[in-house]
């Protein structure tokens, strides 16, 4: 279980928020006061973590809450090993491997002054899981990861246990992610969507929609003299070349994670010579979405033609200049743990020669009576984001190589995933970032029968009995062939077809100091 941290340590908003306030170095170096300007690329849904399946939520946001756990920002990869505490000062398995307790940090309070106990731990995760029918969320995308939760149960107002029905060795990896914050159990979920309310390093302020979202500094913030910075400020940004510009022309201090392609990154270093700029991994696959609802998807050897007219490298190509990675649905090596070998992988179904993989599916289109004259109509349905706008169109292209006559429909940011939820779309091209490089969070996620991520739909017997199985097993090496069979049979049933594995880039000013593991202003 390892991620890049540069982009999705404690997934990608932590950057801007909790690490700012927990930096390590000499005190001297560091300044205190300034504002962090920076771009969110398009209108967050609501302010609600648990509630979203965005990073538009997730980034900006993060900065207002603490989780129980995180992973080391100081370590350049995330594995169990770099798991730190947060709000919990420890934590440990009983010998079933079925409960695990932590205890809590001790004079903690949220923005509002009340104090954080167990209690809101119990209240945070019994919501998130569906267990509180009463108060839980109107969404909960990473249900799916709760699903062994039996219990949370309050043994003080310092020690929290949660009660397992079976071993999931993953299970703290998942608390450790941004994706997994504490909520105070005195606020409603409605009030949490717009008007957040958390124990981190920043207090919410203000959201305008479609215009900016500001955060201030928390001066009761428990870990003392953090954070460094006065304050954070989005401007919702939808263009990306007017972002970028703006960025280069000084109006803002630091670029969206993984915002940057590896073009523009050139056009950014070459406008602006003292601007820094790293590339990276950022754990997001770019995949397909096929609706088998709507006919003619629902034939399986249509589905079958799509997958085979992918020629993969060349979005890498295009995108990334040849910098992304082909896969399946884990992170690849060397930055992942779980992605199949390059060898195996290539024996996969469309995963070979491009050339005879094309031809073979004109072929089958050719059998279901398509062809030059007569070519299957079809919309292929994408966020109006420019990470999802620039590998459909390069898709749309390749289908049309096998008789499709495809054209691209963008749907506004802020209700993509609720037309995905709906499975209001025939083709879809979607990303899929999860924060953490574990098959729990990956492959449940989006292939269970039980996920709210898994807009597809998917669901056979068989993955769902390797999904539980690999799920609690502790062998790190069992589980990866377990998982290596997995993403074979997926692939195989052209499930959700993976085209890459993103890098992008990253850019500051150079007056923005400890990027990753603390934020100040040298200006």
């Amino acid at each position: 279980m390892k991620a890049n941290r540069m982009a999705y340590s404690r997934w990608v908003a932590i950057v801007l928020g909790g690490l700012m306030a927990m930096g390590a170095g000499s005190a001297a170096a560091q300044k205190q006061g300034g504002t962090l300007r920076v771009y969110n690329t398009t209108q967050p849904p609501s302010a609600s973590i648990h509630e979203e399946s965005t990073i538009a939520t997730n980034m900006p946001f993060m900065a207002v809450f603490n989780n129980l756990v995180r992973f080391d920002p100081m370590k350049p990869l995330n594995s169990f090993s770099t798991i730190i505490p947060e709000l919990a000062t420890s934590w440990a398995w009983d010998e079933t491997g079925t409960k695990l307790t932590f205890k809590l940090r001790s004079g903690v309070t949220f923005h509002d002054g009340k104090p954080f106990t167990a209690n809101d731990v119990r209240c945070t995760y019994l919501r998130a899981s569906g267990l509180d029918t009463e108060s839980a969320f109107r969404r909960s995308p990473r249900k799916i990861w709760y699903e062994n939760l039996k219990d949370v149960v309050v043994e003080d107002d310092l020690t929290a246990t949660f009660q397992l029905t079976k071993k999931q060795p993953s299970f703290v990896a998942l608390l450790s992610s941004g994706l997994a914050p504490i909520y105070p159990c005195h606020v409603s979920a409605r009030d949490m969507r717009t008007k957040p309310i958390g124990t981190g390093p920043f207090k919410f302020v203000e959201f305008k929609s479609n215009e900016s979202i500001r955060l201030a500094r928390n001066p009761n913030y428990w870990d003392p003299g953090k954070p460094y910075l006065d304050g954070i400020e989005w401007k919702i940004v939808s263009s990306r070349s007017t972002r970028i510009l703006a960025f280069v022309a000084g109006e803002f201090d630091l670029t969206f994670v993984a915002d940057v392609t590896v073009p523009l990154m050139k056009d950014v270093t070459t406008q602006k010579p003292d601007a820094v700029c790293k590339l990276a991994p950022t754990n997001v696959p770019i995949n397909i979405l096929v609706n088998v609802e709507q006919p003619p998807f629902d034939k399986p050897e249509i589905r079958r033609a799509m997958a085979l007219a992918l020629d993969r490298q060349s979005f890498i190509d295009i995108i990334s200049g040849g910098k992304s990675s082909v896969s399946i649905n884990m992170m690849p090596a060397p930055e992942g743990q779980w992605g199949m070998p390059a060898e195996m992988r290539s024996k996969l179904l469309g995963y070979g020669d491009v050339a005879l993989q094309q031809a073979e599916a004109r072929k089958i289109m050719e059998g279901l009576g398509y062809g030059p004259n007569n070519r299957l109509p079809v919309k292929v349905t994408t966020r109006d984001f420019a990470t999802y706008k620039d590998p459909a169109i390069i898709l749309v292209d390749q289908l049309n190589k096998i008789y499709f006559d495809a054209t691209m429909e963008l749907v506004e940011s802020s209700i993509w995933h609720s037309r995905l939820t709906k499975k209001n779309y025939a083709v879809g091209m979607n990303t899929s970032g999860v924060g953490i490089d574990d098959p729990d969070a990956v492959l449940k996620g989006a292939y269970s029968c039980k996920s709210e991520a898994n807009y597809t739909g998917y669901c056979t017997p068989h993955v769902e009995k390797l999904l539980d199985e690999q799920s609690q097993e502790t062998d790190v090496e069992k589980r990866k062939k377990m998982v290596w069979e997995i993403e074979r049979i997926l692939t195989e049933e052209v499930a959700r077809p993976i085209i890459y594995h993103n890098r992008s880039g990253t850019c500051w000013q150079p007056h923005v100091k400890g990027f990753v593991l603390q934020v100040w202003l040298e200006k």
